[in-house]
């Protein structure tokens, strides 16, 4: 049995709700009983906050999306970096061989892990709505990150593998990589990250070919 989808579940609520309190607003007498002010307080109440709340909940579901993190123009760039034919290039060789989920790779790679991480992700995100409508979007290769990237995103998949824990430079340098004290992305080990800047030189796969 298939089950309706969140998206679903929550326009067919916001039908009910919206048929709810157009009755009420066409027909107001009915709120004179106590089941209809009952009705007048479900459907003016208890429906919106719901239908908020599904609305929010799917959307930040939605907004894990990779296709959604590239719908953007400024990051089409990036979004080119995932086929880049060089196993030199981290995010391509992750997105490529499915090291991360390729449905949702850059919320993978780019949201912490934290309790909290996911809304700070989001509220990150806010602000480059502001930037984009109401600021000057800064060019693909100007972009920089808010912070230095935490070797914690690296680590909360590779830390425990077997390729990573049976190298013995890894080894060497465990207590640098999980202080943070050595990069993993720019101490000269990983440091081909998505690299716009350089795009145009490099080479590309085409998956199925």
């Amino acid at each position: 049995m298939n089950l309706p989808s969140p998206e679903t579940l929550l326009y067919a609520l916001l039908v009910i709700t919206a048929i709810l309190i157009a009755i009420i607003v066409v027909r107001p007498s009915i709120t004179v009983s106590a089941t209809g002010k009952m009705l007048a307080f479900v459907s003016f109440c208890v429906l919106p906050v719901l239908c908020g709340s599904m609305a929010a909940s799917t959307h930040i579901e939605r907004s894990k999306q990779t296709k959604f993190c590239l719908s953007c123009h400024i990051m089409e760039p990036y979004g080119k970096s995932l086929y880049v034919d060089d196993p030199s290039y981290i995010p391509a060789a992750h997105f490529q061989n499915h090291r991360v989920p390729p449905d949702e790779a850059c919320y993978t790679c780019h949201t912490d892990y934290g309790l909290y991480g996911g809304v700070r992700a989001k509220l990150g995100g806010l602000r480059h709505i502001y930037i984009q409508y109401f600021g000057t979007p800064p060019r693909p290769e100007d972009i920089q990150l808010y912070k230095p990237y935490n070797n914690r995103e690296c680590l909360h998949c590779h830390a425990g593998a077997r390729s990573f824990e049976t190298n013995a430079v890894h080894t060497a340098i465990r207590d640098q990589l999980t202080s943070n004290e050595m990069s993993c992305i720019s101490s000269g080990c990983h440091d081909s990250v998505h690299n716009v800047k350089d795009q145009s030189k490099a080479k590309f796969w085409t998956p199925g070919q």
